[in-house]
């Protein structure tokens, strides 16, 4: 579970600057004028970062930059690499299990199998994967 954190800690910090540099881009190109409020195609290009950010990491090598810090890889539940529809399959049950206040991941600190919402409904789980020397 610390390592699971761990690595989204490292992920946020990633995620944050390429998502900084994206609203650096926008506002350059509204010539310093702010997204009005209300807009949907801000939030909606947001959220399409940060799934392609997760699920590309996810399906090309099963790991984010954090989850390989830390020794860990998402895989299918009988071993296999994710394609883009389980990635996204999980991406979305993780913004599901986030919404009670995060109850869905914290679930995997009492599941037998250490699987949180998420996991367990895109039919995946976090393996350790030994250090390479």
């Amino acid at each position: 579970m610390l390592r699971r954190l761990a690595a989204l800690c490292y992920d946020a910090l990633l995620l944050a600057a390429i998502v900084f540099s994206f609203t650096l881009v926008v506002i350059a190109l509204r010539l310093g004028q702010p997204v009005p409020p209300g807009s949907l195609w801000f939030p909606l290009s947001l959220l399409a970062i940060t799934m392609a950010f997760f699920c590309g990491f996810w399906v090309q090598g099963g790991q984010t930059l954090g989850m390989r810090a830390w020794h860990i890889r998402v895989v299918t539940d009988d071993g296999h690499a994710l394609g883009w529809l389980r990635a996204a399959a999980r991406f979305g049950a993780g913004l599901v299990a986030l919404a009670p206040a995060g109850l869905g991941f914290w679930w995997g600190a009492f599941d037998s199998r250490k699987r949180g919402w998420h996991d367990r409904w895109a039919c995946t789980r976090v393996v350790r994967v030994p250090h390479r020397r």
